[in-house]
Order: C-alpha cells, then sequence, then structure tokens
C-alpha cells in the first residue's frame, strides 16, 4: 500500500520502521534505493502527485528496503504507458543482477524482455522450464513462418500461395481497405519460398504491401503447450 499524503522519503521511513530497520542504516538504504529507483528527481514530492509509473518505482523502493533474497511481482507493468513499461523492465533487470526476482505475468513479450527463466504453468502444472531459446527450440512449431499482405481476390491469391515450391500450409489471418489480405505462411523445413511468392505476385499483377519473416515467439510455444495439456 501506498499513502498518497507522504512525501517519499517519509514514506520509506515510515516503512523502514514498521519492518524494524535500524535508523542509522536505514537512512542510508533509503538513499540508495531513491538512486536505484530513479526517484532523485522528484525529491520528497507527495506520492498522490506522482504519476502511476513512479508510484511504481516507490512501491518497489519499499519493497527492497529489508533487502530481500526474493523478490515476488506480480504484473508489475498493467497501467503503465510504453515509455513507463521500458524504464519499469530496465529497473526489474538492473535488481534481477543481486536479486532473485520472480515475475508473474501473462504478458508473454515482457518475460521474453525481461526473464531469464522461464516456467510455465497450467492449470497448476509444470508444462515448460528454461530459457526462451530452449523452450523455442524444442518446440515442435519451431519453424520461421511468413506474413504477408497481399490485394487481390482472397480465394485466388490463397491458391496460388499454396502453389508455391517450399509452402506447407497457408492461412488467412484477416482482411484489410479494398481487398488487402493478411496472410500466415508456414514454411517447409529449410524452405524459403519469398523469392518466389514476391514473383508470383508480380506476375499475377496483384499488389504486395508486406512480405517479412517472423521467427517462433513464446507466445506461440505457450498457446502449443497449453492446448496440448488442455486438449490431453
Amino acid at each position: 500500500p501506498l499513502y498518497h499524503d507522504m512525501g517519499i522519503v517519509e514514506y520509506l521511513q515510515f516503512v523502514a520502521d514498521m519492518r524494524g530497520v535500524d535508523k542509522s542504516p536505514a537512512g542510508q538504504r533509503i538513499a540508495e534505493l531513491v538512486n536505484l529507483c530513479g526517484l532523485e528527481s522528484m525529491g520528497n514530492r507527495p506520492i498522490g502527485q506522482l504519476s502511476k509509473g513512479y508510484r511504481q518505482r516507490v512501491g518497489l523502493a519499499q519493497t527492497l528496503l529489508h533487502d530481500p533474497d526474493i523478490l515476488i511481482m506480480d504484473e508489475p507493468t498493467v497501467g503503465l504507458d510504453p515509455n513507463q513499461i521500458v524504464e519499469i523492465r530496465q529497473l526489474i533487470k538492473r535488481i534481477g543482477k543481486e536479486k532473485t526476482v520472480v515475475l508473474s505475468t501473462h504478458i508473454l513479450p515482457e518475460v521474453e524482455a525481461t526473464c531469464d527463466r522461464v516456467i510455465i504453468i497450467n492449470n497448476g502444472t509444470l508444462v515448460a522450464d528454461g530459457t526462451t531459446q530452449e523452450l523455442i527450440g524444442k518446440s515442435s512449431s519451431s519453424a520461421d513462418k511468413i506474413l504477408c499482405k497481399i490485394r487481390g481476390d482472397g480465394e485466388t491469391v490463397e491458391k496460388m500461395l499454396r502453389s508455391v515450391g517450399g509452402v506447407e500450409d497457408v492461412r488467412r489471418t484477416g482482411e484489410g481497405i479494398n481487398q488487402l489480405h493478411h496472410f500466415q505462411i508456414a514454411m517447409k523445413a529449410g524452405a524459403d519460398p519469398s523469392e518466389d511468392i514476391f514473383f508470383a505476385v508480380a506476375k499475377n499483377g496483384w499488389s504486395l504491401t508486406e512480405l517479412r519473416r517472423e521467427g517462433v515467439r513464446l507466445e506461440d510455444v505457450f498457446a502449443q503447450l497449453t492446448q496440448k495439456e488442455e486438449q490431453a
């Protein structure tokens, strides 16, 4: 809990007293945490006047006051703007150099950006444990895919894509303005049909507005593992 009528330092001193931290070490510890959490520029401003991002920093500072070995954080960036999210992630990584930080979240890009080790739990059962790259490497969906946007008749375009050598499967994922269709293309092992797709689109006189490869993400691994467990 944060008490909005208290100043930052006043609040941290209050928490130190509650936790029984000796006054002399507490003063030094508070100064260290104000610096670590990037609160210097706020002075002793009342917490109620701080943005949500800075209030998150104050919350982090108070959890670190008694120098715990393990810090458990549940959705620490929820409700923050993009700049604040980046700052909090960087702060968590700095803390993680000295502490064990357990981050509980369903925002998987945040896990990829922040965590050294990933544990996936589904319905109370541990289904994966390792680094992001280890989990992706073990995944049966570990092949890259091609994402493209093509303007033309959707069914005709999809039929053409399926006929290109090296294409394993084609899935239409959406449609934009004026028949701009979005496709996700699975490739056969060792194949890269990107160039053939480009020339086939040009030959048919269609418009190609995007063509890029995308590697497997942690979200793909999570979906695969949890769906498999649910089906089992």
